[in-house]
């Protein structure tokens, strides 16, 4: 009888300890699930910025060649303007000796300023014999530009038009306006190329010198002719 209660207790105590282990186990079993999980979830993430990671820098190699090539570009559109530069400031040598003419160049923008007396009589938009002369040497030159826009910007000074004119241009707007389309006319029928041509009036608006002397009213009156990038956002922020 003995032999069997201890038979008994010996295989309930086996049994117990079977349970325990047991429990041992599913329950490392599930840690190492979580932790197989957690682990997967961790490299799925860093895989997911590797790939962002190299998108960006492809993005950023991208971006570097084409400011390469905008730069190289760059720097060939200055070579080309440097020598229409050289052409006008030598063909251009008396007028600008004279202090009729202007020429001057900043990286790939060229503008040619033109005193109002070489150009126009006071109040009138009919160009000059002497002003057609210097607008023919002007636009010999042009003809080899082809990759810039060509706008010509007229100016005046603040004096208002007097009330014989002003049934004609009623503002220096008008004016300033009309004279620049004439110029661009011009050269027009010299040969440059319309589509490049643009033509804006200032009236007294910008000025390079003051109004309150005779001398800086006379700056103020004038043509430019200024050649920027054809790139249509080059163009919009020059005219702001």
């Amino acid at each position: 009888m003995k032999g069997n209660q201890l038979f008994v207790l010996s295989l309930a105590a086996c049994l117990l300890a079977g349970c325990v282990s047991q429990s041992k186990y599913k329950e490392l079993e599930t840690k190492a699930s979580r932790d197989i999980a957690a682990l997967r979830s961790q490299t799925a993430d860093l895989e997911a910025r590797k790939a962002a990671h190299e998108r960006q820098i492809a993005g950023l190699n991208d971006q570097l060649g084409a400011t390469e090539k905008r730069a190289t570009e760059t720097g060939a559109e200055i070579v080309r303007l440097k020598g229409t530069y050289d052409s006008l400031v030598k063909d251009l040598q008396g007028e600008i000796s004279k202090g009729q003419i202007k020429v001057t160049q900043i990286r790939d923008k060229l503008s040619v300023q033109l005193v109002e007396k070489i150009l126009f009589d006071s109040g009138k938009a009919e160009i000059k014999a002497e002003g057609k002369e210097v607008l023919s040497k002007v636009g010999k030159v042009l003809l080899g530009v082809t990759d810039k826009q060509i706008r010509i910007e007229g100016y005046t000074d603040s004096v208002p038009i007097s009330a014989a004119l002003r049934q004609r241009f009623p503002t220096n707007w008008e004016l300033s306006t009309q004279r620049a389309t004439t110029v661009l006319r011009f050269l027009e029928t010299a040969g440059v190329d319309g589509k490049n041509l643009a033509a804006v009036g200032y009236g007294p608006f910008r000025p390079v010198a003051s109004n309150d002397t005779l001398e800086g009213r006379a700056e103020n009156r004038r043509i430019e002719i200024a050649l920027t990038p054809l790139d249509v956002q080059e163009v919009l922020k020059e005219l702001r």
